[in-house]
Parts: C-alpha cells; structure tokens; sequence
C-alpha cells in the first residue's frame, strides 16, 4: 500500500479492493497493527492535536474515508483515489472473514448496541466465526487493561473491531498495538448504519460529499457543533494550502529568478 500526505495528514492510496485484501492478509498474519478509517472529524483532530496526529502516523492503514480527504488529495496532490469508507468496509470484511472462516470480535459501544450486533450477525452471516464482544466502562480507559487484554488475545480473533469513537478509538488502538495479537480497525459510526439503526445516505448525496448533512439530520444535536466547526475549520486549511502552493510558492520562485 502507498501512501500520499494532505498537508501533514497521511492517508492510504489504492484501489478499493486493495484495501480489503490488505487487511484480511494482515488478520492471517496475525499481525498487531491497527487501521484507521479517516474522515474529516478525524483530520481536524490531528491538525489540532500533534500526538493524535503522530498516532495517526503509525497506523498501518489509513482509509480515505471522507470525500472532502479525497478532494483534498486532487486538489493539492493531483492524485486520484476512490473513497474507502467504513460503512462499506465493515459488511465487505465480514463476508469475506465469513468466507475465509476468519474470527471477529466487536469492542467498544454498549451492550445493547452489542446485543443487536450478536443478533444482526447470526441472521446474516450465520457461518461468521464470532470471538467474543466486550462493551467498556463509559470513560476513559479502562484500568483493568491486562484483563481485557488477555481476553481478547485468548479468544484468538482475527480482526478486531473497535466502536469507541473518534480519537478515542485511535488512543486506544495505538496503545494496544504489540500487545493485542492481530490487527484492529476502527468502524465508529459504520456498525449503527450496517444494523439498520441509522440510515446511510443516498448515493446522490455520498458522491456529493453531503453525508454529513444526511447525518446531522439524524442526530442534530450531538452533531451539530461538530459538523459546523470542524467542516468550516477544514475548508479553511485547505484553502490556505491551495494559495500557498498556487499562489505564494510561484510567487517566491519568481523574486529569485
């Protein structure tokens, strides 16, 4: 897998299926290594952030997930990339983990969340080999951590999916890494859309770059102040970006000829 930068903020390159099959091969090593699946949200907290944005750095994968990350790369990199979301990620890994008899295991959200993702997966993949689920404290990171580490290992599962939101999911993967046996990913917001508690978007409006809006519908008041800050905040690095690499570096090269 390649990888471009846009600005300071690493992001994956390659075809769809590129990415899928890189992280079954990771779950057949048995490879300690997390993925990241990238959205705007997730770009603001890094450009905020410095040590959030140096975890990001040491993800082994970093799906573009939000199309204004994939604007960015053709705007200021000139690169092409198809978008990789979570929402398609998530179904597609598990029909092939189903396939491949590959073991998952769900932590992070709550038990009722849990719950109906137990139910979900034994009607629609009946064959999918399930590991274990575990829901933490609400908080921050749990204290009994070897516990917790222990069991995830002992289940031996191969991928495990970790719902905790963003950054908290990303802390939390990075601090894992060498010590949970297999590769994580981080699916926030995909698993609600997959059970049917949240509705995805129509196409239109995901090639549009307008799921947000489709979501903030959904959930205005949690995402609200969210969506409008860190929407406005990255159009505005993007844009001095642009004028610096257009219209102030041409200008520098030309007072040194």
């Amino acid at each position: 897998m390649t990888r471009e930068s846009l600005i300071n903020f690493p992001l994956s390159t390659g075809s769809y299926c590129l990415f899928t099959d890189y992280i079954i091969q990771l779950a057949c090593q048995k490879k300690s290594s997390f993925v990241c699946v990238a959205n705007v949200h997730m770009f603001v907290e890094a450009y905020k952030d410095p040590k959030f944005l140096h975890i990001i750095h040491t993800a082994d994968l970093v799906t573009p997930d939000g199309i204004p990350l994939i604007w960015g790369l053709s705007i200021l990199n000139s690169v092409k990339q198809h978008r990789v979301a979570g929402m398609d990620l998530l179904p597609d890994l598990l029909t092939k983990m189903e396939t491949q008899k590959i073991a998952a295991y769900f932590y992070g959200s709550t038990e009722t969340i849990l719950d109906t993702t137990k139910t979900y997966l034994r009607n629609t993949f009946p064959n999918l080999i399930l590991a274990g689920f575990h829901s933490p404290p609400f908080g921050e990171f749990p204290a009994d951590e070897q516990h917790i580490i222990a069991n995830i290992n002992s289940s031996t599962p191969s991928i495990v999916f970790v719902i905790l939101g963003c950054p908290k999911q990303e802390k939390w993967m990075a601090s894992m890494k060498n010590k949970i046996q297999t590769v994580m990913i981080g699916i926030g917001g995909a698993l609600p859309v997959m059970l049917g508690i949240q509705k995805r978007a129509p196409l239109w409006m995901q090639k549009a770059g307008l799921e947000w809006l489709f979501r903030l519908r959904q959930e205005p008041r949690r995402l609200f102040k969210r969506y409008m800050f860190t929407n406005t905040l990255f159009l505005w690095i993007l844009l001095k970006e642009l004028i610096k690499i257009k219209i102030l570096r041409p200008l520098r090269l030309l007072k040194t000829l």
